[in-house]
């Protein structure tokens, strides 16, 4: 009795698969959503001071941008990552997804080294008062670095849910690769007929082949 081999899965079928289905677009929803948050939250007040002046204190505030462009970039690089993971395949995706889930954590990074940084506000105390050594006095800080910490979280969850289920998602273009398609049949050119010369020429065939 002979064995009845296995028929083989393409990465399309496996998508269709509620597996591959589920993971596929809990990665693009998670990634596209934590990019986000990340951008959202990097062009809002992290912290704010008073910078002592001559003629009183100076109300500043400086938003995550100011802190540290980190967060904004990284959030770029992760909506990039997640676009070209379905670009490429095999080592390619490997290393794409691994950008992808990289780039989360570098904005977990940067948003909890910010959450407490007070450099940003200092140099504009600094340029409100033209006194180099000014410092900015009560300040506070937003929960908006954290908020960035939670769009980094998402985007490194896309990138491990890319790294672990990556290999059954289809890649875009796949039908228009060369050769995959349909070969069209050359029609035959009848040299009496000017007609058909001319129709070849339309083909950008070559009717004396």
């Amino acid at each position: 009795m002979t064995a009845v081999p296995k028929a083989r899965t393409s990465p399309d079928s496996e998508a269709r698969t509620p597996g591959g289905r589920r993971s596929l677009a809990a990665a693009l929803l998670l990634g596209a959503l934590g990019a986000t948050v990340a951008l959202i939250a990097s062009r809002q007040s992290w912290a704010e001071g008073e910078a002592q002046t001559v003629g009183g204190a100076l109300h500043q505030s400086v938003s995550g941008s100011d802190v540290t462009g980190v967060p904004a970039a990284l959030a770029i690089v992760g909506l990039a990552a997640l676009v070209a993971v379905f670009a490429v395949r095999r080592s390619g995706r490997v290393l794409v997804s691994l950008l992808l889930a990289l780039s989360g954590a570098g904005i977990v990074a940067a948003g909890l080294l910010g959450a407490s940084d007070t450099a940003a506000l200092d140099e504009k105390a600094a340029g409100v008062t033209g006194d180099a050594g000014a410092q900015i006095a009560a300040v506070t800080h937003s929960a908006w670095p954290y908020v960035a910490c939670a769009g980094g979280v998402l985007l490194l969850l896309a990138g491990l849910l890319a790294l672990r289920f990556g290999s059954r998602w289809p890649a875009m273009g796949g039908r228009y690769e060369r050769g995959s398609g349909p070969r069209t049949r050359k029609q035959t050119v009848d040299p009496d007929r000017p007609e058909d010369l001319w129709k070849a020429l339309d083909r950008g065939e070559d009717p004396t082949g």
